[in-house]
């Protein structure tokens, strides 16, 4: 960890990043992933179910991770919030874990957001997606900027504070009002922008708009009951993707992204699209996993 945290340090400092990635299983034997936020420190404990002697053994671990975490970066141990990450096939993506309710304000570069370490599994906040975020503040100006599968809006607030005027489609009315209260945050004036309550496959059939640019980060799976049938990004993307390429202008693009591990692109779609595998470009240097996401960018 300190030595992670060595490499970093400048880099963080000056882009004024105060949500980053520390460490990932970078022994295998600590299979942990640990997010520092701001002076918080959130551990993803990783892996398949332990029997009971492996149970002992990963207990002494997470002493030892803490202790490091305690030591490396100054953070009390009431401030190192523990998870356990699972694959849960069927079940909706964010599920609640804890009613807490505690935000906890984050800087990334000109922007502000809100995060809730506790209650969910996931914070509001997806650190691998800070690249995207970075050319949507850099290259949104003047542009109508869509985002589906918006969750809590980031990447919204980031293509508004670069100048776009942006459509924030989510079918949550809790993180529809959570990316509210992150354009708050940043002082964004509601009038420039939209905020649309509906599954994205309705809003895309719907929608007679054309965008400049479209954000598409659809989950791997849903079984939502907003939604008729289910959800595989696998096996439905080709669709989704076509979707989103007719509300494009002739000139616009589509960044699509999954984090599906196995994801593998439908050959359809690369003889339809001029279509840019941009996944290195859009992994932070935090991240030693390059396989955290794949990200396109998919044009006419």
């Amino acid at each position: 960890m300190a030595k992670n945290f060595k490499k970093i340090r400048k880099w963080l400092d000056k882009e004024s990043i105060q949500a980053f990635r520390l460490y990932d299983r970078d022994i295998p034997e600590f299979p942990y992933i640990v997010d520092i936020y701001l002076n918080y420190a959130v551990v993803f404990e990783r892996g398949k179910k332990l029997e009971e002697e492996e149970l002992n053994l990963r207990a002494k671990h997470i002493g030892a991770l803490f202790e490091a975490i305690k030591e490396v970066m100054d953070i009390p141990e009431e401030r190192i919030v523990l998870k356990r990450r699972e694959v849960k096939e069927g079940t909706e993506q964010y599920e609640k874990e804890d009613d807490e309710n505690e935000k906890l304000t984050i800087k990334e570069r000109k922007a502000l957001f809100y995060v809730n370490l506790y209650d969910y599994l996931d914070t509001g906040l997806f650190l691998d997606h800070r690249p995207l975020r970075k050319m949507m503040l850099e290259n949104s100006t003047d542009k109508e900027v869509l985002n589906l599968f918006a969750y809590t809006g980031s990447i919204s607030v980031a293509a508004a504070l670069g100048g776009g005027h942006v459509t924030t489609v989510d079918m949550s009315n809790t993180y529809l009002n959570w990316a509210k209260d992150n354009f708050r945050l940043n002082h964004l004036m509601f009038k420039d922008h939209i905020f649309i309550k509906q599954n994205a496959f309705d809003f895309l059939r719907s929608d007679q708009k054309k965008y400049d640019t479209i954000i598409c980060d659809p989950p791997s799976f849903s079984n939502s009951k907003s939604m008729d049938g289910t959800f595989s990004v696998g096996r439905d993307h080709a669709g989704l993707i076509q979707m989103c390429i007719n509300l494009l202008k002739d000139d616009g693009v589509l960044y699509f992204s999954t984090n599906l591990r196995k994801f593998r692109l439908d050959e359809e779609v690369s003889k339809s699209f001029k279509v840019k595998d941009i996944t290195l470009r859009t992994i932070p240097q935090d991240y030693r996993d390059l396989k955290v996401h794949t990200c396109f960018e998919i044009r006419k």
